[in-house]
């Protein structure tokens, strides 16, 4: 088992491995953990040899924690990759890279702003408005590695927007983050469903030019966070 490539998971006490049968594993004396974080060495040392793949649940999904693997592949692969990445063309390749990523990033949020103001569909009257809460939800929303549903690629980009939307109302206008909700299954739900029928509903003001009181969250949240 030792020579396989496998996928195993923490145990609940640290240090303890399992197999997908469910037996329990430990590694070698000569293996070392390789954190995940950095995939170019985890691929070099992939191809050197065996390793066990670490895999633990987070949120809906499985995630990989890292690899166990002989500790002379480890530095092998950091050290093959420190050299590879000391030369000028691996800088120059990762100058174009990063380019590339920066202006497709740029992209992405100037549609995504697009989306937002088009779900609010503010009255002329709130064009300012508009457009300040349209950067503002974007700049939360929209970086990389940020987690929020700006992120994923399961649902339309309008529909991206119209969640990051409403999730922004219900963190910034409501109660929700000091809410006591019951550990029910369904119960965040369904607070969550109530709050964005009234987060509509403060969005109806503005969408149809009328007068936005005082009182109004949104108003207040606005003025309040950014100066407005």
């Amino acid at each position: 088992m030792v020579h396989q490539h496998l996928t195993v998971y923490p145990g609940h006490r640290e240090g303890t491995l399992y197999s997908e049968s469910g037996e329990k594993l430990t590694p070698p004396e000569e293996w070392a953990f390789l954190p995940a974080g950095d995939a170019a060495v985890t691929r070099r040392v992939k191809l050197k040899g065996p390793v066990w793949v670490v895999q633990a649940k987070y949120r809906r999904r499985m995630i990989s924690k890292g690899i166990w693997a002989p500790a002379d592949n480890i530095l092998a692969a950091k050290q093959e990759v420190a050299d590879k990445r000391a030369t000028p063309v691996y800088a120059n390749e990762r100058k174009r890279e990063l380019a590339r990523r920066e202006a497709k990033q740029n992209a992405y949020t100037q549609e995504f702003n697009d989306q937002i103001i088009k779900f609010l569909n503010f009255h002329p009257r709130y064009e300012k408005e508009a457009q300040l809460l349209g950067k503002i939800i974007t700049t939360h929303a929209t970086p990389v590695g940020s987690g929020t549903v700006a992120r994923t690629q399961l649902i339309p980009i309008n529909k991206r927007a119209q969640a990051a939307v409403i999730a922004w109302m219900r963190h910034k206008t409501t109660a929700y983050d000091s809410m006591k909700i019951p550990r029910v299954k369904g119960k965040r739900r369904e607070a969550r469903r109530d709050l964005a029928k009234k987060s509509i509903e403060v969005l109806e003001i503005y969408r149809h030019g009328q007068d936005a009181k005082e009182d109004c969250p949104l108003k207040q949240a606005l003025e309040k966070d950014h100066n407005f």
